[in-house]
């Protein structure tokens, strides 16, 4: 490991396990999933890798509070609370508004019930100045979905976990791996680690949060950063051969239901695999598209998709947290009710 990288906490209860589909293959083509949803048990999902290397770093520093930000339903705001208690650092988080789900509010209300500082601001725009209202010396700052650099490597070592598991005979060599792509670090992590362990798959960010060209171009600069960063290297265009990212299932925006994702989540529910509608059901749209598409003759077309959100149930937090209607109007109002 490179002198430069802090020693990362162990948080991940490692290895995620990865499984075949078995309801979606058919002939030409194996779809399989890695399910980072049981990457603790506590509260899962991908944010728990990122976390591993970004709040050991803010130790490292002696951050008394960690300052970061996101939608008011955001995954991020409430993994990085959680886990940062624990290690005895405060989270003020500047949040903004996304469109009202069930599940949207039931991250809302987890995330004041864990204590956070929340701070809202009226759109995504206002994030940037919000965020600098908020800061005071000695705060360690972490970008939305904890997608700098140091996150990024999380995901750039879970390809190695990956690898394990495919030389121990537990998967095949996916020839595509699918992930959602929100603030980017998951994909650009997961693009890094295929170059880096010599893997051929293709990657796919599905998009779900902004538009594919500036996905794209936010993908393949962190994954060089995070390359150089965990000592390797590799040209854009080398990145860029093996990326391909996707903004067809993203809908009206971040945060708003889809015709595509919501049969995603009937067909995830009875595969035992819990989506959600902003980020995953998404991705899984994807996948069942590829599942649709089998190739013709030779090997089966091989589908990995990089499960990531958290299977942990919120039933214990949201019992301890106010209900939505107590909350703060300002809260409250950063999840408008659907126009009838």
């Amino acid at each position: 490991m490179s002198r430069s990288l802090p020693t990362p906490h162990k948080l991940v209860h490692a290895p995620t396990p990865v499984r075949r589909l078995d309801a979606l293959c058919q002939a030409g083509v194996e779809i399989w999933v890695k399910d980072d949803g049981v990457s603790h048990p506590d509260y899962g999902g991908n944010k728990i890798r990122k976390l591993e290397w970004l709040l050991s770093e803010a130790e490292r520093r002696g951050a008394r509070r960690i300052v970061t930000s996101g939608a008011a339903g955001s995954h991020h705001v409430l993994a990085t609370t959680l886990f940062a208690e624990r290690a005895g650092i405060a989270v003020a988080a500047v949040i903004c508004p996304q469109p009202r789900t069930p599940h949207a509010i039931s991250m809302l209300r987890a995330t004041v019930g864990t204590g956070a500082e929340l701070h809202a601001v009226g759109s995504m725009a206002g994030v940037p100045l919000g965020t600098l209202r908020v800061l005071r010396r000695g705060d360690y700052l972490i970008p939305p979905g904890g997608s700098n650099v140091l996150g990024t490597l999380g995901y750039l070592r879970a390809v190695a976990e990956l690898v394990g598991q495919i030389r121990s005979g537990e998967a095949p060599e996916p020839d595509v791996l699918v992930a959602p792509l929100g603030s980017g670090g998951t994909v650009a992590g997961l693009l890094a680690g295929v170059l880096r362990e010599g893997l051929r798959a293709r990657v796919v960010g599905v998009e779900v949060a902004t538009l594919p060209a500036l996905g794209s171009a936010m993908v393949l600069a962190l994954s060089a950063a995070a390359l150089r960063r965990d000592g390797g290297s590799a040209g854009l265009g080398r990145l860029r051969r093996q990326l391909e990212v996707d903004g067809r299932f993203l809908g009206r925006g971040y945060g708003a239901p889809t015709s595509a994702g919501e049969k995603a989540m009937e067909v995830g529910r009875n595969l035992g695999l819990g989506l959600d509608p902003t980020y995953t059901a998404k991705t899984f749209a994807r996948v069942l598209e590829l599942a649709d598409t089998p190739r013709l003759g030779g090997r089966p077309l091989r589908v990995l998709y990089w499960h990531t959100l958290s299977s942990a149930s919120l039933a214990p937090r949201l019992a301890a947290a106010p209900a939505f209607e107590a909350l703060p109007a300002g809260l409250q109002e950063l999840l408008p009710a659907p126009r009838s």
